[in-house]
């Protein structure tokens, strides 16, 4: 029965041209994605178990930028970044969670004309595959972003289709709509994976024989697949953030020579970067921002915003998942088996049409090729690259 308390959502998987019912499904992982999944598995009849080993987006979810835009020159990700944040907009509302409109600008400073080079040739494979993007040059950032300094600017491009959340309110929410469209939340239940059939051993002991489990544990997804003797592709890397306090309305960038991003949070500004290279151990890493990371980052966005007066609220450090090529792994990785992870901290502003995606595909439907997990062997040695790039 519906919680007459939780937020009904008038966006489900309407699309899914498949029935789920009789289907049971174990969805681990209890953050954007694995939700957002559950929801849309249950809205088509679906029996969805949602598990977490902690609380709902007590992982990469709860800390994440809420940063959204579809400003991607390859076309599948400026597909599924459209759709993202046009199901956000549908979704969001006073009793669910907020979406807030806002450009998102990326840029290179003057005396690197490489990265100029990358960021102009960005926006023609945009506007050729219909996404809105402008370029711009420093006189025409500045008469539209009057806060942001622009004289060091050699070139910019501007994307309209963008804006922000709250990724824990958002996590939260889609969770709520799926407990009231009939699915079971078993936060704080940690749970080991069996293959050949797909079944989940919950942590009083019970085995729990499903018609497919869904892993979708962020950075715990490599370990727990590894456990069960499924080895993937992925690296956890470690990156961190800030929040500061002034008052900052628009835009949200990205200095693609600085390596930093910020956008505009209710408690004044909220900035990140610090990517470690290295591989990380999601039960062992370091939560706090090392110690001269705020600093460092805030001499930084100073510069970038010269009139606002900024002050350090608070620092911290989370989790991203890295690839070989830089594309997740969403799809069937084993018979009855699925996986999302490795989105390069870019898996919450595409977790509403990643979930979609992924709920289609356990109710029968076509995966996403590029994205497809079995594209590794699992034993691939590769580097971390930075999730937020231009080349």
């Amino acid at each position: 029965m519906t919680d007459p308390d939780e937020p009904e959502l008038a966006v489900g998987a309407d699309a899914f041209a498949r029935d789920g019912a009789g289907l049971e499904v174990a969805v681990v992982g209890a953050g954007a994605i694995g939700a957002t999944t559950a929801y849309d598995l249950a809205c088509e009849g679906a029996d969805v178990t949602l598990y977490d080993k902690g609380a709902i987006a007590s992982g990469a979810s709860g800390q994440a930028a809420g940063v959204c835009y579809d400003a991607f020159a390859d076309p599948l990700d400026a597909e599924l970044g459209a759709d993202a944040i046009e199901r956000f907009r549908a979704l969001s509302g006073d009793d669910t969670f907020p979406f807030v409109e806002c450009p998102y600008v990326w840029f290179a400073r003057e005396g690197e004309p490489d990265r100029a080079d990358a960021i102009r040739d960005q926006i023609e494979r945009m506007q050729d595959n219909g996404t809105i993007a402008l370029e711009a040059d420093a006189d025409a950032l500045t008469d539209r972003f009057p806060s942001l300094r622009t004289d060091d600017v050699a070139v910019a491009g501007i994307a309209g289709a963008a804006g922000y959340t709250d990724p824990a309110k958002y996590t939260a929410c889609l969770a709520a709509a799926a407990d009231g469209a009939g699915a079971t939340l078993e936060p704080h239940t940690a749970v080991e994976l069996r293959t050949n059939p797909s079944r989940v051993v919950e942590s009083d002991g019970t085995e729990r024989a499903v018609d497919a489990v869904v892993v979708a544990a962020g950075a715990h997804t490599k370990q727990l697949l590894a456990d069960a003797g499924v080895p993937i592709a992925m690296k956890p890397y470690r990156v961190q953030a800030l929040i500061a306090s002034g008052a900052v309305d628009e835009p949200m960038w990205y200095d693609a020579s600085d390596e930093c991003y910020l956008r505009p949070h209710p408690e004044g500004v909220l900035a990140g970067d610090g990517t470690e290279h290295v591989e990380a151990d999601p039960d062992e890493y370091d939560r706090e921002a090392n110690p001269e990371f705020a600093a460092d980052l805030l001499e930084r966005v100073r510069h970038r915003l010269p009139d606002a007066d900024l002050d350090l609220e608070r620092a911290w450090a989370g989790l991203c998942t890295a690839t070989p090529d830089r594309d997740p792994l969403v799809g069937e990785l084993r018979p009855g088996l699925y996986v999302a992870t490795g989105f390069h901290g870019h898996g919450f502003m595409r977790s509403p049409a990643i979930g979609a995606r992924l709920a289609e595909t356990v109710l029968g439907g076509d995966g996403i090729d590029a994205f497809d997990p079995t594209r590794f062997d699992g034993d691939e040695s590769f580097e971390i690259i930075d999730g937020m790039t231009i080349e």
